[in-house]
C-alpha cells in the first residue's frame, strides 16, 4: 500500500488521527517531528532556539525524502513540512496526501500553553499571516477534510473511506 501523509497546521490533529488511522489500517505510524526529536535528542522548540528554523526545515525535508521511499506508512508531517511545495509534490507522488483543515481559533484553543510549539509564541496577527500563507500549499493535497467539530475517530474513518476507494 502507498503511504498516507497527513498535512495541516500545527494542532490540526495529524499525530492523533495518524495513530488511529495506522491502527485501523494495520499500517506503521511515523511522526516526523518525533523522529527528528529522537534523532537529534532535542525537543523541536530547542532545535528552533539553538539551530534555527531553516536548519529544522532541512531536517524535515531529509526525513520526508527518506520516508517517501518506503510503503505502508501513515506519516504525520510537521505543520511547515506540508506547507512546502517541493515536499508536497514528493508526497503526492508516493502516497495519498490528506489536509486536515482546522480553523485558527480552534488551533489556538487546542494548543494554548503548549511550549513545544515555538511558532505559536507570537502575536495573533503574525500567526494568522503564517496560517494564511500555508493554506495554498495545503490545498494541493489530494483530500481536504475540515476537522472542526469532528473527533479524531470520525476524521480517521473519513480518510479510510476515501483511501480504500482510491486503491
Amino acid at each position: 500500500m502507498k503511504n498516507i501523509y497527513l498535512v495541516g497546521f500545527m494542532g490540526s490533529g495529524k499525530s492523533t488521527v495518524g495513530r488511529i488511522l495506522a491502527e485501523k489500517l494495520n499500517l506503521n505510524f511515523v511522526d516526523v517531528d518525533q523522529l527528528i526529536e529522537e534523532e537529534k535528542k532535542m525537543k523541536i522548540s530547542d532545535i528552533f532556539k539553538k539551530k534555527g528554523e531553516k536548519y529544522f526545515r532541512e531536517l524535515e525535508r531529509k526525513r520526508i525524502k527518506d520516508l517517501s521511499k518506503k510503503e505502508n506508512l501513515v506519516i504525520s508531517t510537521g505543520g511547515g513540512l506540508g506547507a512546502n511545495r517541493e515536499n508536497i509534490e514528493l508526497m503526492k507522488k508516493t502516497g495519498l496526501v490528506v489536509w486536515l483543515d482546522v480553523s485558527l481559533d480552534e488551533i489556538i484553543k487546542r494548543c494554548k500553553g503548549d511550549k513545544n510549539r515555538p511558532l505559536l509564541n507570537q502575536p495573533y496577527e503574525n500567526l494568522k499571516k503564517l496560517y494564511d500563507s500555508r493554506k495554498p500549499v495545503y490545498k494541493m493535497a489530494h483530500i481536504h477534510i475540515k476537522t472542526d467539530n469532528k473527533n479524531p475517530e470520525e476524521i480517521a474513518e473519513e480518510i479510510i473511506d476515501v483511501y480504500l476507494h482510491r486503491n
